[in-house]
C-alpha cells in the first residue's frame, strides 16, 4: 500500500508541475521540506518551494514521463520502503520547454517521502543534472578548479 501511495504522489507531483499550479506543487511538500534545486539552489519549506517555482513553471517548463513510475528518460523509479512511513525514491526526468524538448535538461531526482497525518508528503528533494564526466588531462590532475564560482 505505502508503495502505490508513494507512486501516487509522484503522479500527482507531475500532474501539478504540468499544470503550472505552484501552490499545489508545493503542497505535496511537507512544510520544513528541503528541495534542492536543477541548479543547486536550496530551498527550506513549502512557501520557499511555491514562491521559486511560480516563475519556473511560468516559464512552459514541463515534465516528461508519468511521475508514476516512468522517470521521463527511460529510466524506471525505484522506491524503497525504510520504514512504514518512509520511502526512498530514485528517478530520471526530463523537461521540455513550451513543447520543445530542452536538451541538457536530463537529472536524477532522490526524495525522501514521508507519511504524515495529512497523507503521503515529500520531505526532502535532491535534482541532480546529468552530465557526461569529463576525461581527465593525461597527468591525471584537473586542470582547474571546477567548484562553482571558481575558475
Amino acid at each position: 500500500m505505502s508503495e502505490t501511495a508513494i507512486r501516487n504522489l509522484l503522479a500527482r507531483m507531475t500532474e501539478t508541475w504540468n499544470a503550472g499550479d505552484s501552490a499545489a506543487y508545493a503542497g505535496l511538500f511537507t512544510d520544513d521540506a528541503d528541495y534542492i534545486t536543477f541548479f543547486g539552489l536550496r530551498l527550506t519549506g513549502r512557501q520557499a518551494i511555491e514562491e521559486v517555482h511560480r516563475g519556473v513553471l511560468a516559464a512552459g517548463i514541463r515534465l516528461a514521463g508519468d511521475g508514476a513510475g516512468d522517470g521521463g528518460d527511460g529510466g524506471e523509479t525505484r522506491i524503497r520502503l525504510l520504514t512504514d512511513d518512509v520511502g526512498l525514491v530514485v528517478s530520471g526526468g526530463s523537461s521540455s520547454v513550451n513543447g520543445e524538448p530542452a536538451p541538457g535538461r536530463a537529472s536524477v531526482v532522490t526524495m525522501t517521502a514521508l507519511r504524515t497525518p495529512d497523507g503521503w508528503r515529500f520531505a526532502s528533494f535532491q535534482n541532480t543534472r546529468v552530465t557526461r564526466v569529463p576525461t581527465p588531462p593525461a597527468d591525471g590532475r584537473p586542470s582547474q578548479d571546477t567548484r562553482a564560482g571558481q575558475a
